[in-house]
């Protein structure tokens, strides 16, 4: 049986448990990506068709990702961390942040996408096969 994953804000005002397991787990240095991170990417478990639950409110914002996807992102409205992401155009798909996660330890990074928006002070593992857009489906 799958372990599921939880995790939730740094308050513990929101709190999710997911279960299935991730169907890809990467680094995004999208510009959206470093500009929610503060750094030069953003690290996502992506889920797709697993059983979700949230507990708590959130507040979302949406952007729209250099590649044209419109993002919705949800936070904590008391402690400000993001808590997952959501795209309107695709409901079966949930993202969270490995640091969101009770056990950040289980994140394992497949790729890196959008390194032609990264840059040369980010160091990723070079092993990781890279993407200069999204990779294919």
């Amino acid at each position: 049986m799958t372990k599921s994953y939880a995790g939730g804000c740094a308050c513990g005002a929101v709190r999710y448990e997911i279960t299935g397991e991730p169907a890809m787990m990467l680094d995004c240095q999208c510009r959206q990506c470093q500009r929610d991170s503060g750094t030069g990417h953003q690290s996502h478990l992506t889920f797709v068709a697993a059983e979700v639950k949230v507990d708590g409110e959130v507040s979302h914002w949406q952007s729209i990702g250099d590649g044209g996807t419109v993002k919705r992102r949800a936070f904590c409205p008391t402690c400000g961390s993001h808590v997952h992401l959501t795209f309107p155009a695709m409901p079966e798909v949930f993202i969270v942040p490995p640091a969101s996660l009770d056990d950040p330890g289980r994140y394992k990074p497949q790729l890196v996408s959008w390194t032609s928006a990264g840059y040369a002070w980010d160091h990723l593992d070079p092993a990781l096969p890279k993407f200069e857009k999204m990779p294919p489906r």
